[in-house]
C-alpha cells in the first residue's frame, strides 16, 4: 500500500467494500468513498457510521476523485462508464480492484487464513475470527457480513475487526477469478458447486488457491473438494466430515433446535469425543464449525480452547436471523442467494413445524441467467407441499447488464407449485400478507440489497394490522 495517498472506494457501502475501507482507515490511511445507494437515499445508518469514522462521502458523480494522488478502489463489476472511473482516468489517478487491495494486506500478514468455497464462507470466517479473538490473538478479520459477537453501540456494522496480532482472516471470492491473488498460510475450502462460474473453472481456481497454502482444511463430504484433495502435494491436509468419511474431525448424532444445534465431535486422530452445541442452527453450520476448529488448530489454538470459544459464537446478521413475531407469524431474514445456500436454509427450517412463505429476490440479472436451471431444480427439490414462493425482479442498481431474463422464468419452471412472480416488492408484500396465517414463517431471502432487511422488519406491523394481535394485547411481537 502507498502512504500519503488517499484511497477512494467506489461503492463503499457494499458488503465487501465497507469492511475493507474500515481496515484501511484503521491502519492510518486516508479513506473516502461514494455509493449509488447513498445517491438514492438508501441505508442512511450505514453511511452515517462511515462518516462517524472520519470517512468523507461523495456523490458517485466523479467529484470525489480530486487528483492523480487518489487511488480508486473498485469491484471488478464496476463499468468504465461509472463517473468515478471516468474521472480517475481523466486525472491520472491510480486504479486498483477491491480484491487486489485486500490480497495485498492479506498476503503481507505473518499468518493468513483464507476461507473459500461456494457457501459458508462468511460464517466460517466469523467463527475463526471469534476463536482467535477469544484466544487473545487480536486478529484482523475481513468478512462480508456483520459478526454479531463484535457488534457494539459504537460499532453496529462489525463486518471488520482490526487487530494488532499476526493473523489476518478473510473470506475470498472466486466469482470474478480474484481468488488467484491470495497466498494463504491456511486455506479453508468448504465446498464447490456451480455458482458464478462453470465447474471446470471452479476446480482450477480452488485447486490453485489450495496449492499455495501450507495447510489446507477440506470438506470430504463434498465430491468436488475431495477431488481437489487428490491433486494436492506438499501441503498439510486437515479434513472434516458429517457423513462418516475418513476425516480428522467428524460430527454425528446431530440434535437440531430452532436456535442452535448439538452434536458429538470426534477427533479421529486421538479418538477423543466431545459434546458440542452451537448457537446457530443447521447441519451446514456444524460443517462450518468443523472447518473453523481445524483452521484455528492450524493457527496454533488447542482444540479444547477452540471448542469452548465456539459455544459462544452468536452468528452473523442475515443468516437465518429471526426478525420478530407478529400475529403468530415469525419473520426470518436470510442472505441465501445461490442454490446451495437456499437448500441449506430450507432444509434447516423444514426440520421444525410451520409453513414457509418465501420471498426470494435474485441478486442480479447475470446470476439469474447463469443459475436459472439450478434455481428451478433447487426449489423443486426443497419446497414443501404447502410452501409458497414469491419472487420480485432481481436487484438492479444500474449499468448495462442484459435484463432480458426475469423472475418469471424461474416461476415458469415450477409448474404445480404455489409460486408467483411480481414486478415490484409492494405487490410481493401484499401477496405475503394475504397468504399469512398464525403459525406460518415468512422467510425473506436475497443478497446485495440492504433494503431487504427493512422489508422484513416492516412486515411485522403490517401482519399485526391485518391479522390482529394473537392474544388480543399485541405482546406476541418480540425481537
Amino acid at each position: 500500500m502507498v502512504q500519503d495517498r488517499r484511497y477512494f472506494f467506489c461503492g463503499i457501502g457494499g458488503s465487501g467494500m465497507l469492511p475493507l475501507a474500515m481496515i484501511v482507515k484503521a491502519r492510518g490511511f486516508a479513506v473516502a468513498g461514494s455509493d449509488r445507494a447513498l445517491d438514492q437515499g438508501q441505508t442512511a445508518p450505514k453511511f452515517d457510521f462511515l462518516r462517524s469514522r472520519g470517512i468523507k462521502l461523495f456523490a458517485q458523480d466523479g467529484s470525489g476523485i480530486e487528483n492523480s494522488e487518489t487511488i480508486l478502489v473498485t469491484s471488478t463489476a464496476v463499468e468504465d462508464t461509472v463517473p468515478d472511473v471516468k474521472a480517475a482516468r481523466h486525472c491520472g489517478a491510480s486504479l486498483i480492484t477491491r480484491a487486489e487491495l485486500l490480497a495485498a494486506l492479506f498476503n503481507d500478514a505473518p499468518t493468513s487464513i483464507g476461507i473459500a468455497g461456494t457457501s459458508g464462507k462468511s460464517t466460517t470466517t466469523g467463527m475463526i475470527g471469534w476463536i482467535l479473538h477469544q484466544a487473545g490473538r487480536d486478529p484482523t478479520v475481513m468478512n462480508g457480513a456483520v459478526m454479531k459477537n463484535f457488534v457494539t453501540p459504537s460499532q453496529p456494522f462489525a463486518s471488520a475487526l482490526v487487530g494488532k496480532g499476526p493473523d489476518f482472516v478473510a473470506e475470498v471470492d472466486e466469482s470474478d477469478g480474484s481468488i488467484a491473488h491470495y497466498r494463504p498460510t491456511v486455506a479453508v475450502l468448504n465446498n464447490i458447486a456451480v455458482d458464478h462460474k462453470s465447474l471446470d473453472e471452479l476446480r482450477l481456481l480452488f485447486a490453485g488457491f489450495c496449492e499455495k497454502a501450507k495447510t489446507c482444511i477440506l470438506n470430504l463430504d463434498n465430491d468436488e473438494v475431495r477431488s481437489v484433495a487428490g491433486r494436492l502435494e506438499g501441503q498439510t491436509l486437515l479434513t472434516y466430515s458429517l457423513t462418516g468419511q475418513d476425516a480428522d474431525l467428524m460430527a454425528d448424532h446431530l440434535v437440531p433446535s430452532p436456535d442452535g444445534i448439538g452434536f458429538t465431535l470426534t477427533d479421529r486422530r486421538t479418538a477423543r469425543q466431545s459434546l458440542m452445541r452451537l448457537r446457530v442452527p443447521g447441519a451446514h453450520n456444524v460443517a462450518n464449525a468443523l472447518a473453523a476448529l481445524l483452521a484455528a488448530e492450524a493457527a496454533g489454538i488447542p482444540l479444547d480452547q477452540a471448542i469452548s470459544a465456539l459455544a459462544d459464537f452468536s452468528g452473523l446478521k442475515r443468516r437465518l436471523e429471526g426478525v420478530g413475531t407478529a400475529a403468530g407469524v415469525t419473520v426470518i431474514d436470510d442472505f441465501a442467494h445461490n442454490p446451495d445456500k437456499i437448500a441449506a436454509t430450507l432444509s434447516t427450517l423444514h426440520a421444525f413445524p410451520g409453513r414457509l412463505l418465501i420471498l426470494f429476490q435474485p441478486h442480479g440479472f447475470g446470476p439469474l441467467r447463469q443459475l436459472k436451471d439450478a434455481f428451478i431444480q433447487c426449489f423443486l427439490n426443497h419446497l414443501a407441499k404447502d410452501d409458497i414462493l414469491i419472487m420480485p425482479e432481481p436487484v438492479y442498481f444500474g449499468g448495462t447488464v442484459d435484463r432480458s431474463i426475469s423472475s418469471q422464468d424461474i416461476i415458469a419452471g415450477l409448474a404445480g407449485r404455489q409460486a408467483w412472480a411480481y414486478a415490484d416488492r409492494t405487490s410481493c408484500r401484499d401477496a405475503l400478507l394475504a397468504q399469512a396465517q398464525s403459525g406460518d414463517r415468512i422467510l425473506v431471502m436475497g443478497a446485495r440489497d440492504d433494503s431487504l432487511s427493512q422489508f422484513a422488519l416492516d412486515l411485522l406491523p403490517a401482519l399485526e394490522k391485518r391479522l390482529g394481535p394473537i392474544n388480543g394485547n399485541g405482546d406476541d411481537q418480540k425481537d
